[in-house]
């Protein structure tokens, strides 16, 4: 980045299923018809990208990996509505359940494609996995600084400095562009789009690649789900009559004897 040409940033978001219609049903998620939505923490680093564009210039590009979710190209243009300048979507038959590695591999291929790539934004965690491996993952495969848990960023200067919150202090910490960063739901509060927004979103450049378009074959995953269940759940039943501070009291009694209070 020069001095004075503003920044040029890659927001890589997630399109997750919509955890509030998901149900359980022998233990297992049913996501059969259950649609998909931008991550909420990747909605904060949009819109951090579109905060850092709007004070020092340059452009934003939005970078989806398909995964399961064949619709991501339509999802997508909830970033652009954001105001995202541009968006690319990763979509191929063989990312139907990649791993972390392999998600890591792909996006670092994209963003070389892309080429003009200031700064590297992501949510901390996914709303689904949250297991906050992918940026760092491609913070090393492109061999970029990285900060993470930002509840702050600037960028000037051909630097980025972030804040972080270490419990009892306030951290900062600076890196030479480019670079990578991950962000926390405390660095702001993401813009809902209006209707002018969201007809502007249409008209805005969208490409849709394949792993072939990155010179990418199918990924081989390097880990194994062997179990994932919800946690079984034994209830009790147990209806509490009477007046007000009677169920309380009966609701209290009942905690205690199941050892969730104590005495």
């Amino acid at each position: 980045m020069e001095e004075g040409e503003g920044v040029d940033i890659v927001v890589c978001v997630k399109t997750n299923p919509d955890l509030q219609m998901v149900r359980i049903k022998n233990r297992e998620a049913v996501t059969e018809a259950v649609p998909y939505k931008i991550g909420d923490l990747e909605k904060n680093a949009l819109q951090a990208a579109v905060d850092l564009r709007a004070a020092a210039g340059g452009k934003v590009t939005a970078l989806c990996l398909a995964e399961s979710n064949r619709k991501a190209a339509e999802d997508i243009k909830v970033a652009l509505a954001m105001g995202a300048d541009e968006a690319v979507v990763i979509d191929d038959p063989a990312l139907a359940a990649p791993d972390q590695a392999a998600i890591a591999a792909v996006l670092a291929a994209a963003v070389k494609k892309i080429g003009a790539c200031d700064l590297l934004l992501f949510g901390e965690g996914s709303s689904d996995n949250y297991t906050g491996q992918v940026g760092a993952r491609v913070a090393e495969l492109l061999g970029l600084p990285q900060i993470g848990y930002a509840r702050k960023v600037e960028a000037a200067d051909g630097a980025v400095r972030c804040e972080r919150s270490m419990d009892d202090m306030i951290e900062t910490l600076e890196a030479p562009l480019p670079a990578a960063v991950t962000v926390v739901s405390e660095i702001n509060e993401p813009t809902i789009p209006g209707l002018m927004q969201i007809m502007k979103a249409k008209s805005k450049p969208l490409q849709v690649w394949a792993l072939a378009d990155l010179g990418l074959g199918a990924p081989a995953p390097v880990r194994e789900i062997v179990s994932n269940l919800a946690e079984e759940q034994d209830r009790k039943n147990i209806l509490f009559e009477g007046t007000v501070a009677e169920q309380a009291d009966a609701f209290v009694n009942a905690l205690i004897k199941e050892g969730v209070l104590g005495r």
